[in-house]
């Protein structure tokens, strides 16, 4: 029988994650636990010779809509090293109602260090995202954490104008919050993007995390010299943020990424495979 042109329709939605953790055994880091949910799927390509593990988060859907939900954990044991990352941007696609929920919890262990160094997230005009990212890092632990945001599809004329974010970090040392940020868009959020005491009209916004036992003076200094906002809110916390072109600020995490690898971490300064895709 014909539905009645009145009838609500309740959309299909995606509720899925991906859990990993990695140990060191027989005396290298190796995956020993994995979960996944569609429509997230790990993959992991072949690292670079000298390489930690990868593993690439994907979206099997392509982007995600309104009142999609997905959940990523990421678990380091003791001395681990791994490195997390994506093949390709996520898309949030324009909503028509519901927000769209991605949530992350990282989890490393006392001498271990994560690589969290996804590509950019890119806000659809009408999009509505709700976005949580908890991250635990053990004394002793090295953590890189890096995330872009790109506000609508410069590549197609689209800019951010209507729609919603609200993107909440917390990072926590030894028991204790290290690091506590926010953003929040909503109504208006066109005349704050373009407010030039606020993101004066920039196309994208980046944010690296850098926490770390040992000095960062050089590393905050070196990132300055190459143009980056570098400070150093507390002791064992580096911080460098982005604001501009969406090529721009793709371009100036990348370098960070490549030099901070080399200079802290005595890895080759290169970016993760995938983000050559």
């Amino acid at each position: 029988m014909p539905r009645p042109a009145d009838a609500s329709v309740a959309h299909q939605r995606s509720r899925g994650g991906a859990a990993l953790r990695y140990a060191v055994a027989r005396g290298a880091t190796r995956l020993v636990d994995l979960h996944q949910s569609a429509p997230m799927r790990i993959l992991f390509p072949d690292p670079g010779p000298g390489e930690p593990p990868l593993a690439a988060l994907v979206n099997t859907a392509g982007g995600l809509a309104g009142g999609d939900s997905v959940s990523v954990e990421v678990t380091l044991d003791p001395g681990a090293h791994a490195v997390v990352s994506t093949p390709a941007a996520e898309k949030i696609y324009r909503s028509l109602g519901p927000e769209t929920v991605i949530e992350a919890r990282l989890t490393v262990s006392a001498g271990a260090t994560l690589e969290w160094l996804p590509q950019e997230t890119i806000l659809f005009d009408g999009a509505r995202l709700a976005r949580r990212l908890e991250v635990d890092v053990a004394p002793g632990a090295t953590l890189l954490l890096a995330e872009m945001l790109v506000f609508g599809r410069h590549a197609r004329g689209e800019a951010l104008h209507t729609g919603s974010l609200v993107d909440s970090w917390r990072v926590w040392r030894g028991g204790k919050m290290l690091w506590a940020d926010g953003l929040a868009l909503g109504d208006g959020m066109r005349a704050q993007l373009d407010d030039p005491f606020g993101f004066a009209g920039a196309e994208a916004c980046a944010t690296l995390l850098v926490v770390d036992d040992a000095p960062l003076t050089e590393a905050r200094d070196a990132m300055r010299a190459a143009g980056a906002a570098a400070t150093l809110p507390r002791p064992g916390l580096l911080l460098l943020r982005w604001l501009g072109d969406a090529g721009a600020v793709r371009d100036g995490l990348g370098h960070a990424i490549r030099a901070l690898r080399a200079q802290l971490l005595g890895a080759a300064p290169v970016l993760p495979r995938v983000w050559t895709c």
